[in-house]
């Protein structure tokens, strides 16, 4: 892997790599691009195949967090770290401790927060080393458990998503199909239920499936048969690319809008239902919530301030539409449009903004 060659294909600002012989630390921070504001992106800790594989870990999603969080409307930029080891034999309190310094030494140009394979703990460890770390402890000012917060975002979104396939985004009687009902699924199926829509629901778990029947008179399906329910609208909720040739042409809802992550299995995924009439909120868009709410932490957490953020959203999806209209795109296009024309906006007006301060230099 020509490191260089990759990071100018793709514009990334910097790769950091952290070692601590004594606690075993072997991490990666990957910043993409902080033309918003610093950036923001969680530590994951994962059992990589190869060093390679982690580098490429790190840059992919350090670039997915720069788009999410211009998308939301934050003045932060992207990045991500990946810590290399099986967080389940290999975690210390010294390793997140030596971690936290590294952090410290890039003075603020890097945030970070909790991910897959970390968890709250953690980053409190961090935080003894440095202040730049959200989703630590509620008693050190974070925001808890970020579920309701983005479960309220998607709930938001689908309305928007609604308004945009039905010119009416009340979802009173609509019959939702909601694969996978984990902590955020199960308070969006809350929300659903209090407005009066249809819930048929699956999961692999079968007491998460029973909950949810037993709490909002959901249907329930095997978790196969939830591409083939009637309804008019899919909220995939767990894992990542169910779009795809296999479930395309068994979906019969109009909508599909959920909390997933990397929900089009192939961007050729997003052209066929963009083709079909599909309305697709894109899932970097729709589920930004907890992205929005742990970054309220940095302004002294308020739950108000944060949940009148994450309603947002609706707003956001609304902008994607309309430029997928202007555009003629699919909306996955529109997405990352959105959020480059606001990159773009702010990197030409900081420029501009540079080029007058010399002139005016220059003219003394």
């Amino acid at each position: 892997m020509e490191i260089f060659t990759y990071m100018e294909k793709y514009d990334y600002e910097q790769l950091v790599f952290c070692q601590d012989k004594n606690s075993g630390l072997k991490a990666i921070i990957a910043i993409h691009d902080t033309t918003l504001g610093p950036a923001l992106g969680g530590t994951r800790m994962w059992t990589y195949n190869s060093e390679e594989e982690a580098i490429e870990d790190a840059l992919r999603l350090a670039k997915g967090m720069t788009y999410k969080n211009a998308a939301a409307g934050l003045n932060l930029g992207g990045g991500k770290t990946v810590i290399i080891g099986d967080p389940r034999k290999d975690k210390n309190p010294e390793m997140f401790r030596a971690f936290g310094r590294y952090i410290q030494g890039l003075n603020g140009r890097y945030i970070t927060a909790e991910d897959v394979g970390t968890t709250v703990q953690d980053m409190d460890l961090i935080h003894m080393e440095t202040d730049f770390v959200t989703g630590i402890s509620p008693e050190f000012g974070s925001s808890g458990n970020p579920s309701p917060i983005t479960a309220y975002g998607v709930y938001k979104g689908m309305k928007a998503a609604a308004m945009e396939a039905y010119g009416d985004d009340s979802l009173e009687g609509k019959v939702v199909a909601v694969q996978g009902v984990g902590n955020v699924a199960y308070t969006l199926c809350e929300h659903l239920h209090k407005e009066g829509a249809k819930l048929v629901v699956t999961d692999i778990h079968k007491e998460a499936v029973q909950r949810a029947v037993d709490a909002f008179g959901a249907e329930a399906v095997d978790p196969d048969d939830i591409y083939d329910v009637d309804c008019d609208i899919y909220a995939p909720c767990a894992l990542g690319a169910t779009i795809n040739d296999d479930t395309i042409p068994r979906l019969k809802a109009k909508v599909i809008a959920g909390s997933a992550n990397n929900q089009l299995k192939s961007t050729k995924h997003g052209d066929i239902i963009h083709e079909k009439g599909v309305v697709y909120a894109p899932d970097y868009v729709i589920n930004s919530g907890g992205v929005i709410n742990v970054a309220d932490e940095l302004n002294g957490y308020s739950q108000a301030r944060a949940m009148k953020k994450v309603e947002g959203i609706y707003d956001n999806l609304m902008n994607v539409f309309k430029i997928s209209k202007r555009d003629n795109v699919p909306t996955y296009v529109a997405a990352d449009r959105m959020a480059e024309e606001r990159i773009q906006s702010v990197s030409k007006s900081r420029n501009q903004f540079l080029l007058n301060g010399h002139h005016t230099l220059s003219r003394r």
